[in-house]
This record gives C-alpha cells, sequence and structure tokens, in this order.
C-alpha cells in the first residue's frame, strides 16, 4: 500500500478533507458541534493528508501552544485505513513538520485511557509513537472526558 503525505495549503481542500475523513469517525467526532469547530479552525494552521490511491486517507493539524511546543490539533484516519500505517506516516510528518517550523517538543490532548475504547486506542497510538504522559486535566473539557495530556520532545534547538 503507497501512501503519500502531502501538505494543503488551500482552505477549501482542508475543509473538503476534515470533514470527510472526521464523519467518518463518530465514535470520536461525534458532536457536530465541535466537529464543525475543528473544521473551521484547522483551515487557518499547517494541514498535512495522507492519500491512498488518491483518497483522502487521513490528516493532521498542527497547532503553536508556544514558542517550543507543537500540538497535534486534530488527527483522523478513515476506519477502513485503522492499522495499516497511515498515522503513523502522517505521525512523522507532522513531527518533521513542527521540527522545521522550530519547535522542540510536541504534545497532544485526548480522553484519559479508561473511560472509552475508542480513546484508549487513540492513546495506545500515541504511546507507541513515543509520547509520554504529561498530566491530565480531569474537568478540563467536562467531568466525563478528563483531558489527557502527552509530550513528546521531537529535538531541535
Amino acid at each position: 500500500m503507497e501512501f503519500t503525505i502531502k501538505e494543503i495549503t488551500d482552505k477549501k481542500e482542508k475543509e473538503i478533507i476534515s470533514r470527510d475523513i472526521l464523519n467518518d469517525l463518530p465514535e470520536w467526532f461525534g458532536m457536530p458541534e465541535s466537529t464543525e469547530e475543528y473544521i473551521k479552525d484547522s483551515q487557518d494552521k499547517p494541514f498535512l493528508a495522507c492519500f491512498i490511491d488518491n483518497e483522502a486517507a487521513g490528516f493532521v493539524v498542527l497547532n503553536a501552544t508556544s514558542k517550543d511546543c507543537a500540538d497535534i490539533f486534530v488527527m483522523g484516519i478513515k476506519k477502513k485505513y485503522h492499522r495499516m500505517g497511515a498515522g503513523r506516516k502522517l505521525n512523522d510528518a507532522y513531527e518533521e513538520m513542527a521540527k522545521k517550523l522550530g519547535y522542540t517538543y510536541s504534545q497532544v490532548k485526548t480522553v484519559k485511557m479508561g473511560h472509552y475504547k475508542e480513546y484508549d486506542i487513540t492513546n495506545q497510538f500515541y504511546i507507541s509513537m513515543g509520547y509520554k504522559e504529561l498530566e491530565c486535566f480531569p474537568t478540563l473539557w467536562d467531568e466525563w472526558n478528563p483531558c489527557q495530556i502527552y509530550i513528546k520532545y521531537i529535538g531541535g534547538k
């Protein structure tokens, strides 16, 4: 299976790709208002997409949280491409982009392990990518979705 990673700069293309993929992931992105916010807010941020046979299979969006730390703002892989390496390829490309932009750390926020099986899979993915638990904010989002922050040193300065 051939993966092609491309940086997407056109806002409309970002919207089409992110909407298509997030709508395929209702177990993770099931709240229409917050999904729309991800789609809208992603249009002004660095955006990488993974294509398989000219189909957008996944994407990742970089957000800056400080001058030293990039954040995986949102990431999604269509379900039919889970566990095939697309997430790993996107993560590697995201880290390269973050380093080129001058960041030395990356972070990602997700729901703490042990609350939903889908998010346990997400947690395992980030751990397998080398992320370490930094802190959990039990009520940052709401009491049913404790926010786990992972961090990774990606090199640089």
